[in-house]
């Protein structure tokens, strides 16, 4: 019994502490313009067991539920700003530059690791794994910035469906890479064909994935909001938040497509109300910080040391796949020259979906499980700290760019 206690108190103790830490990460980026997002990753790293090793394992423990609600409610948020008006002013943009973003990152980093001397096989599949975006660190920093300008727009559309797209092109590689050699599960005729089952569970995923969403969605737009007029109540909010991602994991879907889905309906469709779950900004935060600090302590700074060249040129040719990507999106979007070259560098933070896919790559070509897991996990925290920054400094540009813009049309109106 005391044991128990003892357990439980060292729990609660530690949860109060992360909590502080939140607030102190907040007032701290808002005196220095350092994501707080990052601010908790350190933060993490100090205390976690590449540190101090001061969370207990119990608390660890909780970094997979806490990540799936936290990511839902990313995704459920995201989903509410696509919204109809927003998408007739962005939604030739959203879709254009998220396109050349993912297309132009999987070519430079597939194309610079085949020429440093990596298999093509393993190439291809790193490319794939180098489109996948962090929603959650990205939206924050926006949050954080109090951007509400085109540029913070257009980023939020893109971010919430460029993994989509990211899947579907990870699959495609993957069908490719075990082309070129065997298929880890022998010669027979299954593992011939095993190799197109990798596209095709992506997109049944995402199409069921949808349907998840819009079967919840659909219902909590015409219902939610009934019970207290103007904003839907909290325990509404947490209610569909905790369905999605929890039916989401029991069929194998994916949460954060289901949650995107759910929230895009009931921003369109909810009429009673003027903003889809308004309440669930109010107490996401909190889960925010959680995730982040349990992130950065789970994670292993070793897999940095791992990596070594091969790992630089991947964070190298992504960061230039990213730059190349969203200035050539921009420009077919006809965006305004002054954002053109900030798409990319805005969209440099990379988390858990990036380490997912090295998981299921390793699983299906075990040959190439040793390099591709490690330089996934080195390359995820790089971007994770360093990607937020850049994120919050496109923002300020873009916001002085916009700025400038109406002051000069100002002057030449007068």
């Amino acid at each position: 019994m005391e044991q128990a206690t003892w357990q439980t108190d060292g729990i609660l103790i530690t949860l109060g502490a992360l909590f502080l830490a939140g607030l102190a990460a907040d007032a701290l980026g808002r005196r220095t313009r350092l994501p707080r997002v990052t601010l908790l990753l350190i933060c993490g790293l100090v205390v976690g067991q590449s540190g101090f090793d001061l969370i207990p394992a119990r608390v660890s423990g909780l970094y997979d539920v806490v990540a799936v609600v936290a990511l839902t409610m990313v995704a459920f948020l995201l989903g509410g700003d696509l919204r109809l008006p927003t998408l007739r002013a962005h939604g030739r943009a959203i879709v254009v530059i998220s396109l050349s973003v993912v297309v132009g990152t999987f070519a430079v980093v597939t194309l610079g690791l085949w020429v440093v001397g990596l298999p093509l096989a393993a190439a291809l599949v790193l490319g794939a794994i180098a489109t996948a975006t962090d929603p959650a660190a990205t939206l924050d920093v926006l949050r954080q910035s109090g951007s509400r300008g085109r540029f913070g727009q257009t980023i939020k559309g893109i971010v919430a469906i460029d993994d989509a797209w990211g899947l579907l092109v990870f699959s495609l590689a993957l069908v490719a890479a075990q082309s070129l050699g065997a298929p880890a599960v022998g010669a027979d005729i299954a593992a011939e064909t095993a190799t197109a089952s990798p596209l095709a569970h992506a997109l049944r995923e995402i199409g069921l994935s949808m349907t998840l969403g819009a079967v919840l969605g659909l219902p909590a737009a015409f219902l939610t909001g009934r019970l207290k007029t103007g904003e839907p109540m909290r325990m509404e909010a947490l209610g569909v938040v905790f369905l999605t991602a929890g039916l989401a994991l029991w069929f194998d879907l994916s949460y954060l497509v289901a949650g995107m889905t759910a929230g895009t309906l009931v921003a369109n469709l909810a009429r009673h109300h003027r903003v889809a779950f308004h309440e669930l900004e109010s107490f996401q935060w909190p889960f925010m910080v959680i995730f982040f600090i349990l992130a950065g302590a789970t994670a292993d700074l070793e897999a940095l040391w791992l990596i070594g060249p091969i790992g630089a040129a991947f964070a190298l040719a992504r960061i230039a796949g990213r730059l190349l990507g969203g200035w050539a999106g921009a420009t077919l979007a006809a965006e305004p020259r002054a954002l053109r070259g900030l798409y990319g560098a805005a969209l440099l933070p990379q988390a858990g979906v990036a380490i997912g896919m090295a998981l299921v790559a390793g699983a299906a070509l075990p040959d190439l499980r040793d390099i591709v897991l490690p330089i996934a996990i080195g390359a995820t925290i790089v971007f994770e700290l360093v990607g937020p920054v850049l994120t919050g400094w496109t923002i300020t540009r873009a916001d002085r760019s916009a700025d400038h813009s109406s002051t000069s049309a100002s002057r030449s109106e007068r």
